[in-house]
């Protein structure tokens, strides 16, 4: 019999996760987001005129698409860890949402950032 193996445990699940926990916080806390899809693509088709997007948002289809690897590869990390690359993911997830909403990312969840 073999030792039990660690569940797996990839970058694209990690980023999913990100995502979906980022995405829900924000559904429930905007009702506008509500029928709002949040989906994942790897790349976008082409660069945009301020180079690679991250995210792309469809208003009219009610979609928002988040665009993984650069959001991953692109980003710029003062530490490498697993926190600090969660925290890009959800920040881009928070201003595409914000992007739709035609507002400012920090009054998404201005509670969530108050530490006092």
């Amino acid at each position: 019999m073999r030792p039990p193996l660690p569940p797996l445990d990839t970058r694209i699940d990690r980023f999913d996760l990100a995502v979906g926990t980022a995405a829900e916080f924000l559904r429930s806390a905007w009702p506008e987001l509500r029928a709002i899809s949040f989906e994942i693509a790897d790349m976008p088709s082409a660069p945009g005129a301020d180079g690679i997007p991250r995210w792309l948002v469809l208003g009219p289809e009610k979609r928002i698409i988040l665009f993984r690897l650069p959001i991953e590869r692109l980003a710029h990390l003062h530490r490498d860890d697993e926190l600090h690359r969660r925290m890009i993911v959800e920040g881009a997830v928070f201003r595409a949402a914000a992007e739709y909403l035609d507002r400012d990312p920090w009054d998404l969840g201005p509670e969530r950032f108050r530490f006092f």
